[in-house]
């Protein structure tokens, strides 16, 4: 099968290609993003294309293919974060929606009926929320991201129905702990407490202690997202998207499990910074979630803080 991964020179894009590529099943897998990744993938069956996905020309190049589809499966996971979605409004719709539409409209131009999983989020639940979400819960999302991501459920979901793509869904928890820079995620903070210490930078917490988050580690993610992917159409149903599993985490206990397994030099590098922008981005979602449909259909999710912070540890070779 040959594989499109939009947003493949990100974090996430270039872990599920590398998943991919280690199961001997994919003849090609092409990454595309606007910035082509610092460390590349030395694989003779993956190749880089540089573009943008509100760009229709350079979508079709790659799946329509001039009438000739060749692409038979697509992780959409080019988008742009939270953060960023709500404060360029513009930059938001174009990408996230006119993005996801622009992919959409060229698997069912193709007409080979790829399968598609689209990258979701937990940003989708929002105020008022309930004690916990439920797979009963409707959402409400109150930020533009949320929104955008909401909608690409639905637009999966319908050019699913009409038998344009085989469509599936997943909405994402915060996922720490990311390697790399900071970016404009609201939720950037989640990965930043841990791993900024660790490489011995002083870090301002932009939300309090208490602040709870619904979370899961890299390696969840990437094996969720596969298994998404793999899953026969028929495990969806009528539903195309589905919560992941996740743990629900603290920022407190963020910080415990950096004192805990990065030392008490790294925790006391982490102070608190009042951040009112994120904060009331940051309090419109979702942070406690049961998810027995994700769980029923095999997605799993780390056990503790600890974990995550070890595998992040052991994944990123820290020295500690």
């Amino acid at each position: 099968m040959k594989i499109l991964i939009t947003g493949g020179g990100g974090f996430l894009g270039q872990k599920v290609a590398r998943t991919l590529l280690a199961r001997g099943d994919i003849n090609e897998i092409v990454l595309f993003d606007i910035a082509e990744p610092s460390t590349g993938i030395q694989d003779a069956r993956v190749r880089f294309v540089k573009g943008e996905v509100s760009d229709v020309g350079a979508i079709n190049a790659l799946i329509v293919n001039g009438g000739k589809p060749e692409i038979g499966g697509i992780f959409h996971l080019a988008a742009v974060v939270s953060g960023q979605a709500e404060s360029d409004f513009e930059l938001g719709m174009r990408v996230n929606l006119d993005g996801l539409r622009n992919v959409l409209e060229a698997a069912r131009l193709a007409g080979n009926r790829p399968r598609l999983l689209f990258s979701s989020s937990i940003a989708v639940f929002g105020t008022p929320l309930p004690d916990v979400i439920t797979d009963a819960t409707t959402p409400t999302p109150q930020a533009s991201y949320g929104v955008q991501k909401l909608i690409g459920e639905w637009l999966v979901a319908d050019y699913h129905r009409k038998g344009f793509i085989d469509g599936r869904a997943v909405r994402i928890p915060t996922v720490s702990v990311r390697p790399g820079k900071a970016n404009a995620a609201a939720s950037s903070f989640a990965s930043a407490v841990i791993r900024e210490p660790l490489n011995g930078i002083d870090y301002g917490c932009p939300v309090p202690p208490e602040t709870l988050m619904w979370m899961c580690g890299p390696r969840d993610v990437v094996s969720n997202l596969v298994r998404a992917f793999d899953l026969p159409s028929e495990a969806w149903g009528v539903l195309r998207a589905v919560s992941l599993p996740g743990i629900v985490v603290s920022v407190a206990e963020m910080v415990a499990s950096l004192r805990k397994l990065g030392g008490e030099a790294a925790a006391r590098r982490v102070t608190f910074i009042k951040d009112e922008r994120i904060q009331a981005i940051v309090k419109t979602w979702a942070a406690k979630l049961e998810t027995p449909r994700a769980l029923g259909m095999g997605f799993t999710t780390s056990g503790s803080m600890d974990q995550i912070v070890a595998e992040y540890i052991e994944d990123e070779r820290i020295k500690i």
